[in-house]
C-alpha cells in the first residue's frame, strides 16, 4: 500500500501562506496575527492528516489496533475461545480468521483457518477398513470411523509479543492451542467427530 507524504505543521503553514491574497492586509511574516491564525490551522492540519493516516491502517483487520472493538462487535467477537483476557494478536487473529473464513468442509479450508488463527496444522481423515485398501499392520476401523478426521498440530504453539502487533501489558509469550480447538470445533460439520492429535 503506497504510503501518504508526510507533512508537518511547518509544511501546512506554508503552504496556507502561499494561499493568502497578496496585498498590505495580508503580510506574511510570523509576528502578525494572520500568521498566528495559520499556525493554529496547520497544527491542526497536521493532528487531522496523522489521524487519518491511521484511520487507514486501522480499516484492515489485520492492522487494526483502536478500530479492533469494532471489528470484533460486527463479527460477534470476542467469543469464548481466547478465554478470558486474549491479547491483542490473538483478537486479531480471530478477527482476520472470520473475515477471511468463506466457509467449507474440506481439508485445506480447515488448514486455512488454522494458519489465519497462527496454527500450523495438518489434516487426517479416517474410514472404516475396506479390503484392498489395507497393508499388513493397519488398523481394523469398523463402520463408525466414516466420519471420524483428526487435526495434526504441534503440542504447543508458542504465541511471542511481537513490536507493532502486541499491547502495552500483554505477556511476553503464551502458549496453547485452546483457541485452535475452540474454533475449528465450531466450524466442524456436525456429523463428524473431530479429534485433535498433538505430537
Amino acid at each position: 500500500m503506497p504510503q501518504p507524504i508526510d507533512r508537518n505543521a511547518e509544511d501546512h503553514l506554508a503552504a496556507m501562506k502561499a494561499l493568502l491574497p497578496r496585498g498590505a492586509v495580508w503580510p506574511r511574516d510570523n509576528d502578525s496575527a494572520i500568521s498566528r491564525v495559520c499556525s493554529g490551522i496547520a497544527t491542526t492540519a497536521t493532528r487531522l492528516r496523522q489521524r487519518a493516516g491511521q484511520l487507514i491502517v486501522d480499516a484492515f483487520p489485520s492492522t487494526t489496533y483502536e478500530l479492533l472493538p469494532d471489528w470484533e462487535r460486527s463479527l460477534r467477537l470476542p467469543d469464548p475461545c481466547a478465554g478470558p483476557a486474549p491479547s491483542i494478536q490473538q483478537r486479531r487473529a480471530q478477527v482476520v480468521a472470520r473475515v477471511t473464513a468463506t466457509g467449507g468442509q474440506s481439508a485445506p479450508y480447515f488448514v486455512q483457518v488454522a494458519a489465519a488463527l497462527g496454527y500450523a496444522v495438518t489434516v487426517k481423515n479416517y474410514g472404516p477398513a475396506r479390503l484392498g485398501h489395507m497393508r499388513l499392520g493397519d488398523r481394523m476401523f469398523d463402520a463408525r470411523w466414516a466420519h471420524v478426521w483428526a487435526i495434526r498440530a504441534p503440542t504447543t504453539t508458542i504465541t511471542s509479543f511481537r513490536m507493532g502487533m502486541s499491547g502495552l501489558g500483554e505477556r511476553f509469550r503464551s502458549w496453547g492451542n485452546e483457541v485452535l480447538e475452540c474454533e475449528l470445533r465450531a466450524r466442524a460439520p456436525a456429523h463428524t467427530i473431530l479429534l485433535f492429535q498433538y505430537s
